[in-house]
């Protein structure tokens, strides 16, 4: 079926029904009745205060308000010879319903008085059709978190960034509604700040129709709106990690300090007679991290180990050139040149982020917002091998921004429909110098590694990698509210994107007369790659929300349709020279079916099934865009940092395809007490892989296909205790199993290249922790003072285990040491002169516990490995136990943070 088509058929059912878009808003609904005789009453005026969100009860007493924007509201009924009744702390949470039921007695008040009711959330939602987490601003300003990605990982069945056994890349990430994956790696292009968070909602299990171009979850952020009144915050915070581990980290003892600010304003736009709002956020973080090197060596200087014999050994450091008449001098000199080198800090962080949303309201039925956020980071990645050169090694530098414009206009109480324009940019950057040209770039050959346990003694990383992403969006949503019981929800959407990559090694030979140099980009030239795509996707939904006395039912279809861009050969044994064609279109539909029944006041069953799919990551449809292939001796100083050399990307991919199953129960145990227990299961096909092929002149190589498979089953159990009498808790358990033929799309080439077999049996994915337990424990009173903790523990992920750099078991058949942590956090309010003021405290890894993140694959520890105990002679001024520290095995050491801030 085309788009075209189908846009027709959209267009002809809009005229009919119209509905709701992707999740930014919730609803409230209910039924006022007379107190006495429990009749319904019509025409009484339900008002949510503070906004101009309101309506009128019918015939039956009933009401529905729309689009209500997630937050705590109070809401008052009212009618004419009844007495007020206002409901005070009402939650609304996105795509979901509140229900508020009132009940009016014909006893009059005097005139402005009302009956105040505090509400309390429900500890069983009715509506719940799948797993679903929805966090707000109170909440994440309690928890010891730093960014929104820490409340996702707080998630039953998410590990990492992994949602229930899914590969990365797998989570759409939206703000506002709108989508802002970056589609060539997968990764969110930008990232909210916790201030200027009104909600996140994480869904972890099946999802409406709504939702497309994501397999394992979906991580929804509405930002908070500027009201009528100012106000403001502003917030810094300083600190250092303090370890008791400091043979693993070296400098921990030193203060290398942890810079914070960041501030927040909203209120009216002056001169606008508050029609127009704002809110207006900004941060700055700075973090050195707990990985340090020391700075032994410049990239220009040129050690010489001709032989094991140490008298013929020439060490150059800082241009200084030494040499030695016995082994005992040189471990002198080594002790002596390692201990004067100052530290340099390896994985250092500076990010920047801005964000504004201004709303202008024309009349009560049409609202015009625009929202602009940008996002600056610089930063490095420890690489273990530059720990006595750090200056050789990579600086990376990400910009992001978001511009999106919205109209919302209501055509009656029960209809409305929202446009969308959205455009948002991620620019990536990867080098050691920003200029190719720059005088500081050395000879290659000084990259090098005599022995597999010394760490570099000059040069430096000779790549450029460069790319940027551009993605138009234009939306178009419709919501009706048809009857009392029947949601309509309908859309469209059309996304168009600009992929540009320039990639490329500096020369630098004799031939270059031994200074850098760029070739131009042609087929002939490795190593040298350089594209501008335009890829595009249409979607449409079309979905009914059912929300029956007895039953809830989510059940919608939506359609998927992608125009690749690039070139396929027609001959792959001379992939490089082969004529080429266009790559074909790709389309599918996918069905989406929840139901909640409910079986008591008390106690709810939800069962939900869908089809989920997902185009692959873009890097993988356009890898190797000149097809360039080559023996495996000749890669160059260094490998490509975006791709496996002699493998080539596969522009027709097909969507990959996840079935999800589910079954939950949620039950409340008692006024403050919930239990919600929920079964899984996934299968996963079409997952990315590759082939192996060969050119005519035996070279071989690989080629990214939709071949791989997996499935994941899971249990999860959850019990919350409610926020009430100064302490509240949640503890949450999962139990899963993930299964695949592969973790890594690569992983059938690298076992060819190693001479292995392709792995031919489901095994442990990566990152399959089968047990693991989240606890969060809160007390104290939010207004004054409060104090929480989180605490994480979780069965170890697993490995392969080898013996002499040989595999001597399945993949991943062993585990790693299980993981625990323990963040805690506390602060203090202090109001003065209506200013409220506030100290705090935050601490990450409270134990300072040795987490091992990765192992040595012989032994299965972090510190421990019997290979390199035999591997001869050390070619460097490193020792073995220097080389074997590898303190990136480990998660971060105790850090500890205290700040101060004021709200207005």
């Amino acid at each position: 079926m085309r788009p075209k088509f189908l846009f027709c058929l959209l267009a002809i059912s809009c005229c009919l029904d119209s509905l709701l878009w992707a999740g930014t808003t919730g609803k409230i609904a209910g039924r006022v009745v007379d107190a006495q005789t429990k009749e319904g009453l019509p025409g009484a005026n339900i008002i949510i205060e503070g906004t101009t969100l309101g309506t009128v009860t019918d015939l039956d007493g009933k009401y529905i308000i729309l689009r209500v924007p997630p937050g705590v509201f109070s809401l008052r009924a009212k009618l004419i010879g009844y007495g007020e009744i206002r409901y005070d702390r009402i939650q609304v949470s996105i795509d979901k319903t509140t229900t508020v039921h009132f009940s009016l007695s014909q006893t009059v008040l005097e005139s402005g008085q009302s009956v105040v009711v505090t509400a309390t959330r429900p500890l069983v939602e009715r509506d719940l059709t799948s797993t679903i987490a929805s966090v707000n601003a109170e909440v994440i300003a309690r928890l010891p978190v730093d960014n929104m990605h820490d409340v996702v990982n707080l998630q039953a069945g998410v590990v990492d960034g992994h949602f229930r056994g899914g590969r990365s890349g797998e989570v759409a990430y939206l703000i506002d509604g709108i989508s802002t994956n970056d589609v060539y790696s997968g990764n969110s292009a930008v990232q909210v700040e916790n201030t200027s968070i009104q909600e996140i909602q994480i869904i972890s299990g099946t999802f409406n129709a709504e939702y497309g171009q994501a397999m394992s979850g979906i991580v929804n952020v509405v930002t908070k709106e500027g009201g009528d009144r100012y106000h403001g915050s502003l917030t810094t915070y300083a600190g250092d990690y303090v370890s008791a581990h400091s043979d693993i980290f070296w400098n921990i003892d030193a203060f290398n300090p942890i810079y914070n600010l960041e501030g927040t304003l909203n209120g009216p736009v002056p001169f606008t007679g508050k029609r127009v709002t704002f809110f207006a956020s900004g941060r700055l973080h700075d973090n050195e991290g707990a990985l340090y090197g020391r700075d032994v060596f410049q990239p220009s200087d040129s050690s010489h180990f001709p032989s094991s014999d140490i008298t013929d050994w020439y060490i150059e450091s800082h241009g200084r050139g030494y040499r030695f008449a016995s082994p005992q001098a040189f471990e002198r000199f080594a002790d002596s040149l390692k201990n004067a080198a100052p530290y340099v800090a390896m994985r250092p962080s500076r990010r920047w982020t801005g964000q504004i949303k201004l709303g202008y309201r024309l009349s009560n039925a049409n609202k015009i917002d625009y929202e602009g956020l940008v996002q600056r980071q610089k930063y490095k990645e420890y690489d273990h091998a530059f720990r006595y050169n750090p200056g050789g090694d990579f600086w990376r530098h990400q910009l992001g921004w978001n511009n999106s414009f919205t109209w919302t206009s209501v055509l009656n109480e029960r209809n409305f429909f929202t446009v969308k324009a959205a455009r948002f940019y991620t620019d990536y950057k990867q080098y050691v110098y920003e200029n190719p040209y720059d005088s500081r770039y050395v000879n290659p050959n000084l990259l090098k590694i005599a022995s597999g346990n010394a760490f570099l003694t000059g040069g430096q990383q000779m790549w450029h990698f460069l790319r940027n992403t551009t993605t138009s969006i234009g939306k178009l949503d419709f919501t009706s509210q048809a009857t009392n019981e029947h949601q309509l929800k309908m859309g469209l959407e059309y996304r168009q994107h600009r992929l540009w990559l320039r990639s490329f090694e500096i020369r630098l030979n004799r031939d270059t007369g031994w200074l850098p140099y760029v070739p131009s980009v042609t087929r002939q030239v490795q190593n040298n790659d350089e594209y501008l795509l335009h890829p595009l996707e249409f979607s449409a939904y079309v979905q009914d929300k059912i929300e029956l006395a007895y039953m809830v039912v989510n059940a919608g279809v939506r359609y998927d349709f992608f125009k690749s861009d690039g070139t396929i050969p027609l001959d792959f044994s001379q992939p490089a020279t082969a004529e080429m064609r266009t790559p074909k279109t790709n389309q599918q539909f996918s069905p989406r079916f929840g139901l909640s029944y409910p079986i008591s006041d008390r106690g709810a069953i939800h069962v939900s099934y869908g089809h989920f799919f997902q185009i692959p990551n873009f890097e993988y449809l356009f890898s190797n865009p000149d097809f360039e292939l080559y023996a495996t001796s000749n890669y160059g100083s260094t490998s490509p940092p975006e791709r496996t050399p002699n493998t080539i990307g596969n522009a027709e991919l097909k969507p990959q395809k996840t079935t999800i199953y589910e079954i939950g129960l949620q039950q409340q145990l008692g006024e403050e007490l919930s239990l919600e227990v929920t079964a899984y299961f996934k299968d996963i096909r079409n997952l990315l892989g590759t082939e192996i092929l060969h050119t005519t002149t035996g070279i071989r190589y690989a080629r990214f296909i939709n071949r791989d498979y997996g499935g994941v089953k899971g249990l999860t159990l959850a019990f919350e205790k409610r926020l009430t009498g100064g302490f509240g808790a949640t503890v949450d358990y999962t139990y899963q199993i993930a299964r695949g033929d592969a973790s890594d799309p690569a992983s059938a080439f690298l076992d060819a290249e190693a001479g292995r077999e392709p792995q031919k049996q489901l095994v442990p994915l990566n990152w399959d922790r089968t047990h693991s337990l989240n606890l969060t424990l809160t007390t104290g009173d939010a207004k004054r003072w409060s104090a929480s903790l989180i605490g994480r523990l979780g069965s170890g992920l697993p490995y392969t285990p080898t013996e002499q750099n040989v595999r001597t078991a399945v993949e991943n058949s062993e585990r790693k040491p299980a993981y625990m942590n323990i963040d805690f956090f506390a602060y203090r309010n202090v109001l003065i002169s209506g200013l409220n003021f506030n100290a705090f405290i935050r601490i990450h890894n409270l134990l300072d516990r040795k987490n091992e993140l990765d192992v040595y694959s012989d032994t299965g520890r972090a510190n421990y490995t019997l290979t390199a105990r035999t591997s001869g002679t050390i070619f460097g001024v490193n020792n073995l136990n220097d080389y074997l520290n590898r303190p990136n095995f480990y998660s971060e050491p105790r850090q500890i943070l205290w700040g101060i801030g004021i709200q207005f």
